[in-house]
């Protein structure tokens, strides 16, 4: 099988890197694994940062601001590298569908890592992308991440269409309306789906919706924590 980033002959043998990204069926070559760097020791006990503090400065403002933090815990697996960057722009932004395999075994085993102390009468809800941004990328990265999941999946919001997100300044992602509309009322905890955490403005929004209408807990689940 040849690696779906470099196209190189993937040969059979197994590495560290190898064993946490892709055991079963492996779809990158050691030397593409191991520029992807995974999230390690210490990190925020809300948003997955790289920290010594249990809650980082980000996550300590967004507490003062909200009296109440609406998410209840974040889990990113990789850091953002340049690595993962350019995979994220060929997948995402250049409609590479396939690519997103090269993510699925390490998403299914970092799902049950973070969250198998959760009460499994949940659901998982992707972040939704507009249907402009939907129909300009032909899929939405956050369904597919989803769909590698063992446990009930509902697409429950809708966004409406605004600048991308990667184009506006950290205080206008923080401070612009909520973009997300919801479907139908949930009871269940709940864990969003999204391929980056940035400054979690946007997993915070959909969050907000969720509680308000008594979902009783809102986690959520990034590829990467930017």
């Amino acid at each position: 099988m040849d690696c779906l980033w470099c196209d190189e002959e993937i040969m059979e043998q197994m590495t560290w890197s190898d064993f946490l990204l892709l055991p079963s069926k492996r779809s990158l070559c050691a030397n593409c694994a191991a520029g992807l760097e995974f999230i390690s020791g210490s990190r925020c006990s809300i948003c997955s940062r790289s920290s010594e503090e249990t809650l980082c400065l980000d996550c300590q403002k967004w507490k003062k601001a909200e009296g109440e933090d609406v998410l209840t815990k974040n889990h990113s697996i990789f850091t953002y590298n340049t690595t993962i960057q350019e995979m994220i722009t060929k997948w995402k932004y250049r409609g590479d569908y396939c690519l997103g395999e090269i993510f699925k075994d390490t998403v299914v085993q970092s799902f049950e890592t973070a969250f198998g102390y959760v009460e499994r009468d949940l659901i998982v809800v992707p972040i939704p992308l507009s249907q402009e941004r939907l129909t300009e990328r032909g899929f939405n990265q956050a369904k597919m991440l989803t769909d590698f999941l063992p446990v009930e999946t509902k697409e429950i919001l809708t966004r409406i269409h605004s600048e991308k997100q990667s184009k506006k300044t950290r205080k206008e992602r923080i401070t612009t309306r909520n973009p997300f509309s919801l479907q139908e009322t949930v009871k269940k905890n709940v864990i969003l789906v999204d391929d980056i955490y940035t400054t979690g403005a946007t997993l915070r929004h959909a969050a907000r919706l969720l509680r308000e209408a008594g979902c009783p807990q809102v986690y959520s689940f990034t590829l990467i924590r930017g």
